[in-house]
């Protein structure tokens, strides 16, 4: 009876380009995005630096690359769900993608290019927008505006004692021991304020966002862009 011999080389597995690009995020996860360069995530994947250069030409792309692995995480519409169902579905999204990625606040602006998860996030959340009953340039705000709000929530997330309200309660108390209260009587009276709410930043960011929501409603519903100040020029539909 034939015995088939067994093979005792280890099958390495294919180095491809979703492959380091999945390696780097980790690497990012991990130890920051300073972290990041080819020597330590050629040394993660087994392989020569060099090597990594076959999937990606440069620094710079395989940060683009990992940006459009990011977004795609995000989801961009509530299946089924009118404009504003889908838009807060998908900031709450956004949120908890940025939350388990923080690093990537930073390359979303300083990318040189944009991969075709980002081409397809932007295009779809217009397109929600569109089919919501939004002009083109109102579209265009709307998008701009709650994109802006979700980047500087989590922005402040990411720099504030905000893990849970508890951190946060302590992160209050340390702070008010060290606060001249009768210099700044409106900062310790918003203190105040915080430890008996026990916020939750996940509330407020949610509180926050429903106020924007809200007010795209009533803009959306009107022919008019609302005026901010007496410099607020607008065309009628804009």
């Amino acid at each position: 009876m034939l015995r088939t011999r067994r093979d005792k080389t280890t099958k390495r597995q294919p180095l491809d380009r979703e492959r380091i690009v999945r390696e780097a995020i980790a690497l990012a996860d991990s130890d920051g995005i300073n972290a990041v360069s080819m020597r330590p995530l050629g040394q993660r994947l087994g392989v020569e630096a060099m090597s990594l250069y076959n999937h990606v030409a440069s620094k710079d792309e395989l940060f683009c690359a990992m940006v459009d692995v990011i977004i795609a995480d995000i989801v961009l519409a509530k299946p089924g769900g009118t404009w504003r169902e889908s838009m807060r579905c998908r900031a709450i999204s956004m949120r908890k993608v940025f939350a388990r990625h923080p690093w990537a606040l930073g390359l979303l602006e300083s990318r040189k290019s944009m991969g075709p998860a980002s081409l397809l996030y932007c295009d779809t959340v217009l397109g929600v927008l569109r089919q919501g009953g939004f002009t083109t340039l109102k579209a265009m705000r709307a998008f701009s505006l709650l994109d802006s709000y979700a980047y500087g929530y989590a922005i402040q997330e990411k720099n504030l004692p905000s893990s849970s309200p508890t951190v946060t309660s302590q992160a209050t108390e340390e702070f008010l021991e060290q606060l001249p209260r009768e210099a700044y009587p409106h900062l310790a009276e918003t203190a105040d304020a915080v430890l008996k709410s026990g916020l939750d930043y996940a509330q407020e960011y949610e509180i926050g966002l429903d106020l924007l929501l809200e007010a795209l409603e009533s803009w959306r519903e009107g022919s008019r862009a609302p005026r901010i100040g007496t410099r607020s020029r607008r065309r009628p539909g804009a």
